[in-house]
């Protein structure tokens, strides 16, 4: 089975460690984090807990990030709290951002240079511009899972407008949060039916206005929405996923890094998958693109 190393022992760190876990999806998870023993407390709390929820992967705390190495999937998540108090950075100051990301980014790049890298954080969509910009990581290898966060709140609240569960709602955001968001409500579905029928334009209009207010996404979504990402690298799920995906490399056309709906594979992403747009929402999308 595959081996997981997480990156930060912070409140998604030790979340998405605990979920990875539940779900079997790894034959081993390592939790790396600076921060004396937080890693390895949080890592036998999880232990304790296998009997009790019946999983057989191995959770275990490093603080070396060679601990790392030889991992097929790294997820870089937040630092706990000791950590992150002495390096504060913009968003989330617990998150690996700015600088102390990038170094980092260059570290995983030496240690386990064929590993998949999924940034699970909310502030890390430029990470992911910069860890492909600088060639770092190829643009499979190296995205954000947090927009699927984003995506499955925005599945809960059209679920509630129309009295539906959240599984029958399937749609995807696309673009840049929270500012330049596009909602595609023409190929969205509500159990089986076109959204755009059982949606009018005044009751779409509103949800549309609701979809800024749910960024940032909670810890515990963003841990679910990087454990689906996951899921689909470690081809347990075909789903696709919404994730902060890096420009592709045009000659004459700057674009930056937005959320896209992908599907995944053992390679990363192996697929971009654009939906049918209109018109105003193909503008609104190449805006958000454009830098």
């Amino acid at each position: 089975m595959l081996d997981v190393a997480i990156i930060g022992a912070g409140e998604l760190g030790g979340a998405l460690a605990h979920v990875l876990a539940r779900r079997d999806v790894a034959g081993s998870i390592r939790l790396v984090d600076e921060a004396g023993q937080v890693a390895a407390g949080k890592a036998l709390d999880i232990m304790q807990a296998a009997p009790i929820h019946g999983f057989t992967t191995r959770v275990s705390g490093a603080t070396d990030l060679t601990a790392a190495a030889g991992a097929s999937i790294i997820a870089v998540a937040d630092r706990a709290a000791g950590a992150a108090a002495a390096r504060p950075v913009g968003g989330n100051p617990a998150e690996w951002q700015g600088e102390d990301g990038l170094l980092l980014l260059r570290r995983i790049a030496r240690l386990a240079p064929r590993a998949v890298v999924v940034c699970a954080g909310f502030g890390q969509r430029d990470l992911v511009e910069r860890g492909v910009g600088e060639r770092l990581f190829a643009r499979d290898r190296l995205f954000g899972s947090a927009p699927e966060a984003l995506a499955g709140a925005v599945r809960a609240v059209v679920a509630l407008e129309t009295n539906a569960a959240p599984q029958d709602v399937a749609l995807t955001v696309l673009g840049v949060p929270p500012s330049h968001l596009v909602v595609p409500w023409e190929e969205a579905t509500i159990g089986g039916f076109a959204a755009m029928r059982l949606l009018d334009e005044p009751t779409r209009r509103r949800l549309a206005a609701r979809v800024a207010p749910l960024w940032p996404p909670g810890s515990y979504a963003l841990a679910a929405a990087a454990a689906k990402a996951i899921d689909g690298v470690a081809g347990r799920s075909r789903r696709i996923v919404c994730a902060f995906v890096a420009p592709d490399d045009q000659p004459g056309r700057r674009t930056r890094t937005a959320a896209l709906p992908v599907r995944l594979g053992p390679r990363g992403i192996a697929e971009v998958l654009l939906p049918a747009l209109s018109g105003r929402d193909r503008v609104a999308l190449d805006n958000a693109l454009l830098l």
